[in-house]
């Protein structure tokens, strides 16, 4: 015997994130519609849906006027699922009758028989297995039995009723290949989700799904991106910063270059951003990585999300620097992701970001870099909202974040593909500048929310033991604008050629 269902409790779908954007899944009774084009993941949700109200104990019924039985079983073969226990499938087909030339009906059409046959054999099945949860695939095949939208639309309310006094809560598929304008169903469903494919022009396809309605429910709107991997769908829910607010203390961090701290007022708050500029070759990296290896040096772990270098040649480059990134990974100090912009959608991203900080407690963050983050958001504005909430998000969980932005150019004006620094709380500029016949490089700290800081310019360089930073250039005038000229009666004040 089944265990008894408590019809009190919303009905889970068995998604991972699909239930927290539904406040929980289903409510019972009721009838729901899971609609978008073929490919889009519909009949593995409403696998899921089933195989987890079949674990609990509950009777499952999937009724296929579509897909085959061994075509369901394959494809939940393919996520390691094996179909049966409390699940049955009835795979409705067309009656003899129907295919036999010589009984074709003269007087009526034949659509009248096949969509009453189809439903008596839908009702029968209900009698026989009484089942608390079903799914019927597709509304497509009954859209076109019924030849026309009212008489749909009254044999969908027919459903409707007669489930809802069955106690059975029905998830319809519709995979939109007849009538797209017809939305007799929208207004008779308890709740509608929508999924949709996106084709980029490069890289995999992007997957999202939104909540088109839910009475009497709160849910979390919007889109929502979303991917099949082998063991099912997985949703990733649009982050929203407010809703992770927490207590922390606020700390200042140093990077163990004490030049750098001294330009940054002594340290970078716990809880806030900061944003490194400059263009290719100036140790963007490198200087996040100082804060990561003084992390490490705390006992605090740090994560790192990684763009645009291959993570073999940042492990050997920064290991003839004496960092030993491999090391801190071994001992659980340091996470590091290779993210291919191509094939991951920002929600993946801000689930992967989240996952370090919620699960693996990371306090040190790095986003190396946004040019390779914006690849995967060509939308300049929604890239930005990402970014927001993001930050949002990490600064309330107290984790100090560093996002580096490649600039276009090397001496002169430069120009970012996207201006992000109104939403970081300090902002690290780079440059490259001419003195003396070599070329040399300079760091500067033109915003910082959170306490005072230096508004000089000092050069640095990068040696075999990171950076090392030099005395404020005091003697110099035009230095961010690559080609600086000697203030009449200052000093060079430039770092010594020779220094280790």
């Amino acid at each position: 015997m089944p265990a008894p269902v408590d019809l009190t409790a919303k009905a889970a779908l068995g998604v991972s994130g699909l239930d927290d954007v539904l406040g929980g899944g289903f409510t019972r009774n009721r009838l729901y519609l899971l609609e978008g084009n073929p490919g889009t993941g519909k009949t593995t949700i409403a696998l899921q849906f089933l195989l987890t109200g079949a674990a609990a104990g509950e009777r499952c019924l999937y009724i296929s006027l579509s897909e085959t039985e061994e075509e369901l079983s394959e494809t939940a073969r393919s996520h390691g699922w094996t179909l049966g226990g409390g699940l049955t499938i009835f795979e409705l087909i067309p009656p003899e009758s129907l295919l036999d030339a010589e009984q074709h009906q003269s007087l009526l059409y034949s659509s009248d028989l096949e969509l009453g046959e189809t439903t008596k054999a839908i009702f029968d099945q209900i009698e026989t297995l009484k089942p608390t949860r079903v799914v019927l695939d597709s509304l497509s095949e009954i859209r076109l039995l019924a030849g026309d939208s009212l008489r749909y639309r009254r044999q969908i309310l027919a459903l409707k009723h007669y489930f809802s006094r069955h106690g059975s809560t029905v998830l319809l598929l519709d995979d939109l290949t007849s009538d797209r304008a017809d939305k007799s169903v929208h207004s008779v469903a308890h709740a509608v989700l929508r999924l949709e494919e996106l084709a980029p022009s490069y890289g995999a396809e992007r997957r999202r799904l939104r909540v088109v309605k839910y009475r009497g429910q709160r849910f979390r709107g919007g889109y929502h991106d979303f991917c099949i991997s082998t063991g099912g769908v997985r949703v990733f829910p649009r982050l929203v910063s407010l809703e992770h607010k927490t207590v922390f203390r606020h700390d200042r961090v140093k990077s163990a270059v004490p030049e750098l701290d001294e330009l940054l007022g002594g340290g970078i708050e716990t809880g806030s951003s900061t944003l490194v500029l400059g263009p290719a070759g100036t140790g963007k990296s490198l200087l996040t990585i100082q804060y990561v290896m003084a992390a490490a040096a705390r006992g605090e772990r740090a994560a790192m999300f990684v763009f645009d270098e291959e993570l073999g040649l940042m492990l050997e480059r920064t290991r003839t620097m004496g960092f030993d990134l491999a090391g801190l990974r071994d001992r659980g100090l340091l996470t590091m992701t290779q993210v291919d912009a191509a094939e991951l959608s920002p929600g993946e991203f801000a689930h992967l970001v989240r996952h370090q900080v919620d699960e693996a407690q990371a306090k040190t963050v790095v986003i190396d870099s946004l040019n390779g983050y914006q690849a995967a958001m060509p939308e300049e504005m929604a890239l930005i909202l990402h970014m927001h909430e993001l930050l949002q998000y990490l600064n309330r969980q107290g984790a100090t974040t560093f996002l580096t932005i490649a600039q276009h150019g090397l001496v002169g004006d430069m120009q970012s593909p996207v201006d992000i620094t109104y939403l970081a709380d300090t902002v690290v500029l780079l440059r490259y500048f001419e003195a003396l016949g070599q070329v040399r490089r300079a760091i500067s700290v033109v915003k910082k929310r959170m306490g005072a800081h230096e508004d000089t310019i000092r050069e640095y360089r990068i040696t075999g033991n990171g950076l090392q930073v030099g005395a404020p250039l005091r003697g110099f005038q035009g230095v961010l604008r690559g080609v600086p000229s000697l203030v009449e009666g200052g000093e060079a004040g430039l770092m010594e050629t020779g220094a280790p």
